[in-house]
Protein backbone atom coordinates (compact mmCIF):
# COMPACT_ATOMS: atom_id res chain seq x y z
CA UNK A 1 0.00 0.00 0.00
CA UNK A 2 2.65 2.51 1.00
CA UNK A 3 6.29 2.68 0.12
CA UNK A 4 8.85 4.40 2.30
CA UNK A 5 8.90 8.17 1.84
CA UNK A 6 5.56 8.35 0.04
CA UNK A 7 3.15 10.93 1.45
CA UNK A 8 -0.33 9.68 2.08
CA UNK A 9 -3.45 11.58 3.01
CA UNK A 10 -6.04 10.98 5.72
CA UNK A 11 -9.34 12.27 6.99
CA UNK A 12 -9.51 12.33 10.79
CA UNK A 13 -12.83 12.97 12.52
CA UNK A 14 -13.29 14.81 15.78
CA UNK A 15 -16.38 16.17 17.48
CA UNK A 16 -15.79 19.93 17.74
CA UNK A 17 -17.31 20.01 21.25
CA UNK A 18 -14.53 17.62 22.34
CA UNK A 19 -11.64 18.83 20.18
CA UNK A 20 -11.90 21.29 17.28
CA UNK A 21 -9.61 22.73 14.64
CA UNK A 22 -9.40 25.83 16.86
CA UNK A 23 -8.11 23.67 19.72
CA UNK A 24 -5.44 22.21 17.43
CA UNK A 25 -4.54 25.70 16.19
CA UNK A 26 -4.12 26.88 19.79
CA UNK A 27 -2.12 23.82 20.93
CA UNK A 28 -0.14 23.54 17.65
CA UNK A 29 0.19 19.74 18.08
CA UNK A 30 -1.84 16.99 19.76
CA UNK A 31 -1.69 13.26 20.35
CA UNK A 32 -4.67 11.66 18.55
CA UNK A 33 -5.71 9.61 21.57
CA UNK A 34 -8.72 7.52 22.42
CA UNK A 35 -9.17 5.68 19.11
CA UNK A 36 -10.79 2.35 19.95
CA UNK A 37 -11.55 0.94 16.53
CA UNK A 38 -9.11 -1.70 15.27
CA UNK A 39 -9.16 -0.58 11.64
CA UNK A 40 -8.49 3.07 12.59
CA UNK A 41 -5.80 1.90 15.03
CA UNK A 42 -4.16 -0.13 12.27
CA UNK A 43 -4.08 2.92 9.99
CA UNK A 44 -2.28 4.90 12.70
CA UNK A 45 0.04 2.11 13.76
CA UNK A 46 0.89 0.57 10.38
CA UNK A 47 0.26 3.15 7.66
CA UNK A 48 0.62 6.72 8.88
CA UNK A 49 4.03 8.32 8.67
CA UNK A 50 5.46 11.67 9.57
CA UNK A 51 4.62 14.20 6.86
CA UNK A 52 1.30 12.65 5.81
CA UNK A 53 -1.47 15.18 5.22
CA UNK A 54 -4.62 15.26 7.37
CA UNK A 55 -8.06 16.66 6.61
CA UNK A 56 -9.44 17.73 10.00
CA UNK A 57 -13.13 16.79 9.93
CA UNK A 58 -15.77 18.04 12.39
CA UNK A 59 -18.27 15.23 12.98
CA UNK A 60 -21.41 14.76 15.08
CA UNK A 61 -22.38 18.37 14.66
CA UNK A 62 -25.24 20.23 12.95
CA UNK A 63 -23.10 20.79 9.84
CA UNK A 64 -20.32 18.19 9.54
CA UNK A 65 -17.37 18.82 7.27
CA UNK A 66 -13.69 19.62 6.83
CA UNK A 67 -12.49 22.56 8.91
CA UNK A 68 -8.80 22.58 8.04
CA UNK A 69 -5.62 20.60 7.57
CA UNK A 70 -2.95 19.10 9.73
CA UNK A 71 0.09 16.93 9.34
CA UNK A 72 1.21 13.69 10.94
CA UNK A 73 4.40 14.25 12.96
CA UNK A 74 6.56 11.55 14.49
CA UNK A 75 6.03 7.83 14.73
CA UNK A 76 3.10 5.93 16.25
CA UNK A 77 3.37 5.04 19.93
CA UNK A 78 1.16 3.39 22.58
CA UNK A 79 -1.83 5.49 23.64
CA UNK A 80 -1.25 6.20 27.35
CA UNK A 81 -5.00 6.51 28.05
CA UNK A 82 -5.36 2.72 27.69
CA UNK A 83 -3.33 2.28 30.92
CA UNK A 84 -5.06 5.03 32.95
CA UNK A 85 -7.80 3.51 35.14
CA UNK A 86 -9.43 6.95 35.47
CA UNK A 87 -9.63 7.46 31.69
CA UNK A 88 -12.75 6.86 29.64
CA UNK A 89 -10.39 5.04 27.24
CA UNK A 90 -8.91 2.63 29.83
CA UNK A 91 -8.53 -0.92 28.51
CA UNK A 92 -7.98 -3.57 31.22
CA UNK A 93 -6.78 -6.09 28.61
CA UNK A 94 -3.94 -3.82 27.47
CA UNK A 95 -0.52 -3.95 29.12
CA UNK A 96 2.63 -1.87 28.73
CA UNK A 97 4.36 -5.01 27.44
CA UNK A 98 1.58 -5.68 24.95
CA UNK A 99 -0.33 -2.45 24.20
CA UNK A 100 -3.48 -2.76 22.10
CA UNK A 101 -3.98 0.90 21.20
CA UNK A 102 -1.66 3.33 19.43
CA UNK A 103 -1.77 6.97 18.45
CA UNK A 104 0.08 9.48 16.34
CA UNK A 105 0.70 13.17 16.83
CA UNK A 106 -1.05 15.66 14.57
CA UNK A 107 0.35 19.15 13.96
CA UNK A 108 -1.81 22.14 12.97
CA UNK A 109 -1.23 23.42 9.42
CA UNK A 110 -4.20 25.61 8.50
CA UNK A 111 -7.79 26.41 9.36
CA UNK A 112 -9.89 26.78 6.24
CA UNK A 113 -11.30 30.18 5.40
CA UNK A 114 -14.28 28.36 3.91
CA UNK A 115 -15.60 25.34 5.84
CA UNK A 116 -16.11 22.43 3.40
CA UNK A 117 -19.39 20.79 4.42
CA UNK A 118 -20.29 17.17 3.90
CA UNK A 119 -23.45 18.38 2.17
CA UNK A 120 -21.39 20.28 -0.44
CA UNK A 121 -19.12 17.29 -1.02
CA UNK A 122 -22.15 15.04 -1.57
CA UNK A 123 -23.42 17.40 -4.28
CA UNK A 124 -20.19 16.96 -6.28
CA UNK A 125 -19.99 13.56 -7.98
CA UNK A 126 -16.19 13.84 -8.15
CA UNK A 127 -16.26 12.74 -4.49
CA UNK A 128 -18.58 9.74 -4.98
CA UNK A 129 -15.69 7.27 -4.63
CA UNK A 130 -14.34 8.85 -1.45
CA UNK A 131 -14.65 6.55 1.60
CA UNK A 132 -16.48 9.30 3.51
CA UNK A 133 -19.32 9.14 0.97
CA UNK A 134 -19.88 5.39 1.26
CA UNK A 135 -23.11 4.43 2.96
CA UNK A 136 -22.50 3.44 6.57
CA UNK A 137 -18.94 4.80 6.59
CA UNK A 138 -18.36 5.90 10.18
CA UNK A 139 -14.64 5.19 10.52
CA UNK A 140 -12.90 7.99 12.45
CA UNK A 141 -9.69 7.74 10.41
CA UNK A 142 -9.87 7.14 6.68
CA UNK A 143 -7.39 7.17 3.81
CA UNK A 144 -7.97 9.91 1.25
CA UNK A 145 -6.63 10.08 -2.30
CA UNK A 146 -4.35 12.95 -3.31
CA UNK A 147 -7.03 14.01 -5.80
CA UNK A 148 -9.67 14.36 -3.08
CA UNK A 149 -7.27 15.91 -0.58
CA UNK A 150 -6.16 18.58 -3.07
CA UNK A 151 -9.74 19.30 -4.20
CA UNK A 152 -10.95 19.79 -0.61
CA UNK A 153 -7.97 21.99 0.28
CA UNK A 154 -8.72 24.13 -2.79
CA UNK A 155 -12.36 24.53 -1.70
CA UNK A 156 -11.30 25.55 1.79
CA UNK A 157 -9.11 28.46 0.69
Amino acid sequence: MKTKGTTRFWLMKSEPESYSIDDLKHEKKTPWEGVRNYQARNFMRDEMQSGDGVLFYHSSTKIPGVAGIGKVVGKPYPDPTQFDRKSHYFDPKSTKENPRWFLIDVKFVKKFKDFVSLFDLKLDHDFDDMMLMQKGSRLSIQPVSRKHFDAIVERGK
